[in-house]
């Protein structure tokens, strides 16, 4: 039997299992896994992010993936993707994977306009997540070097859902995954 660290061994292996996202419904949201992925690789790349926050913006819905999911049972998506990525990315990628759903209740306890923007099913999530983060969350998150580029990712994420945006197409992040790889 395989585990986790069998899952993908090389980069190639893991645009493979982003290119399984295809198809997949992002819950309630007019778009699929796989073209949510691409629109926030995208954005992060316009916005002219480095190798690490490009890859974990294409990488962020990675614990969806069913095999990635079925690798880490009972770990929500965000969990799942972070440990995926921590032995084949880094502990930079991974924490900014752990950290977007946690960053979806930083913005609305720190940015008012914030929550008005969030799609419905965006909203239903929050509560799920335990809402807007208390003052103690914020000065928690604030505290990381690198609280603003997940903060930064949540917005890509939240933007991320227009039907048929124009994207690169997957094999375009092959040279990101490559040049951010520390798999062995």
């Amino acid at each position: 039997m395989s585990g986790p660290s069998d899952l993908a061994t090389s980069p190639g292996q893991v645009l493979s299992l982003v290119e399984q996202l295809a198809q997949l419904p992002y819950g309630l949201e007019p778009v699929d896994q796989l073209a949510h992925a691409l629109q926030c690789a995208s954005l992060a790349e316009q916005a002219g992010a480095d190798d690490e926050v490009v890859v974990a913006a294409l990488l962020h819905d990675i614990g969806r993936a069913r095999p990635v999911a079925r690798a880490y049972p009972g770990a929500p998506h965000e969990e799942a993707g972070a440990r995926f990525c921590l032995a084949r990315f880094g502990a930079r990628v991974a924490w900014l994977i752990a950290q977007h759903v946690p960053a979806k209740r930083y913005l609305v306890a720190t940015d008012p306009s914030y929550h008005d923007g969030l799609s419905e099913e965006s909203v239903v999530t929050l509560r799920q997540q335990g809402g807007p983060m208390t003052a103690s969350e914020v000065a928690a998150f604030e505290a990381h070097p690198d609280h603003a580029q997940a903060a930064e990712l949540r917005r890509w994420d939240d933007l991320a859902k227009q039907p048929g945006a124009p994207t690169p197409p997957l094999a375009h992040y092959a040279a990101y995954l490559d040049r951010s790889w520390c798999g062995s």
